[in-house]
């Protein structure tokens, strides 16, 4: 059986948060300086988080809380919702293999220890896997050519809470 383990980052996990930024310029183009000093800068915040899940001790997915996404520079009217699941991630050879809903799983349930009781995300290419979550529908819209949708998890309702530190 694999052994699956979550690590939260820290703004000094440098060689963590290189890897990550890789990740992010293969997969959506994002620069990597921007991404390694917005990662320190989230990861130094105890409103945000990044999680690192390894499986069997190899880096296999990403994602976190982030208090701003760049949707809402968009959309303004989405600002007045906060915390919101970003950035998730998972290696195209563990894709559909159930990591990222585990990452997603981990992610919302820390949410909840640390005292959120809301969070969101926006996606235009896993609707299906969030609402096998139990995530619901706020709002759809377009921009450009991407259909998104705007999701959001009430963690206080949530019958889920498998979090373990």
């Amino acid at each position: 059986m694999a052994n699956i383990k979550f690590h939260l980052v820290t703004p000094n996990d440098n060689q963590t948060i290189e890897l990550i930024a890789n990740w992010y310029l293969n997969e959506w183009h994002l620069p990597i300086d921007k991404t390694i000093l917005r990662l320190q800068t989230i990861t130094a915040d105890p409103s945000q988080f990044q999680v690192l899940m390894t499986l069997d001790n190899v880096p296999v997915s990403t994602g976190g809380i982030y208090s701003h996404v760049g949707l809402l520079d968009r959309e303004p009217k989405f600002k007045v919702f906060k915390n919101w699941l970003a950035l998730v991630y998972t290696t195209p050879d563990k894709r559909q293999q159930g990591y990222g809903a585990a990452i997603c799983n981990y992610i919302q349930d820390y949410s909840k220890h640390i005292g959120l009781d809301k969070i969101h995300l926006f996606t235009d290419t896993a609707e299906r896997l969030y609402k096998r979550l139990g995530w619901d529908e706020i709002e759809r819209l377009n921009l450009g050519e991407r259909h998104i949708v705007v999701m959001k998890k009430d963690l206080l309702n949530d019958e889920k809470n498998g979090y373990q530190a």
